[in-house]
């Protein structure tokens, strides 16, 4: 996907204060940088909602820039101890029913992770916005009277991204992307991520709460609800092994 994904749309450092005229590209990485952090830590619950069930998960969330990442599961019990293992650009599963620990296939990428809206796919992107995409200003005033940037992404000739176009929505008093809708390449909407519930965490401002729809199917949804985050922890790349893999980072 190149653009947000799982994780670095809840890696967040705090946004500043516009003032006067900013370019597309200076906006677009603004956010893009608030949606990284150096290093994190957090806690959070995914809810997801299909046709024929629902489910429920909380997690733990481990990130190094953008190249390692570790989540792991901690309820419901059926579920606890399952983790995932991102390292440079490759994924592995851990499963503690079976004591297994499985590397993603590339032909498996775009399947869904842990039964959600998002994939195998959103959890390896580590390229920035800036770098993937030609950016424009598409609107610059008010929607229902707030002041925002709508923004529009098309991707570079070379870049090896997903999305044929990404739209964002970000307010301007105080950075924080409102939505962020993903085409594809004849150019239909396919799913839609509204943030939500701004709230000071481990020091910063963030959205606590994340919410994907596909086009497709809108009454289904996958929901992002952070309790903790703490950032610029104490971790290096040994943190994101295989070991910590099994052991879900303890």
């Amino acid at each position: 996907m190149r653009s947000m994904t799982l994780l670095t749309v809840l890696i967040l450092v705090g946004a500043g204060t516009a003032s006067g005229q900013r370019t597309a590209q200076e906006i677009i990485d603004h956010v893009d940088r608030i949606m990284r952090g150096e290093s994190s830590r957090g806690v959070a619950t995914m809810d997801v909602v299909t046709e024929n069930w629902e489910r429920s998960m909380t997690m733990e969330v481990w990130s190094l820039g953008t190249e390692y990442s570790l989540i792991r599961i901690t309820a419901p019990k059926k579920e606890e101890g399952t983790a995932t293992l991102m390292a440079d650009d490759e994924i592995w599963n851990y499963l503690p029913r079976v004591d297994r620990t499985i590397k993603i296939p590339a032909s498996m990428m775009m399947g869904a992770w842990m039964g959600s809206h998002f994939t195998n796919d959103d959890l390896v992107k580590e390229s920035r916005l800036i770098e993937d995409y030609d950016i424009e200003v598409s609107h610059d005033g008010d929607r229902e009277g707030v002041r925002v940037w709508e923004l529009t992404l098309t991707p570079k000739e070379e870049a090896a991204v997903v999305w044929g176009r990404i739209e964002y929505q970000v307010r301007q008093n105080d950075w924080m992307p409102t939505w962020a809708r993903y085409y594809d390449e004849d150019g239909a909407l396919v799913r839609t991520m509204s943030f939500s519930d701004y709230r000071q965490m481990g020091g910063r401002l963030v959205p606590a709460v994340m919410e994907l729809i596909p086009e497709d199917k809108p009454e289904e949804r996958t929901l992002v609800r952070y309790t903790e985050l703490e950032f610029d922890i104490d971790i290096d790349e040994n943190f994101f092994s295989l070991r910590a893999l099994r052991s879900g980072g303890r």
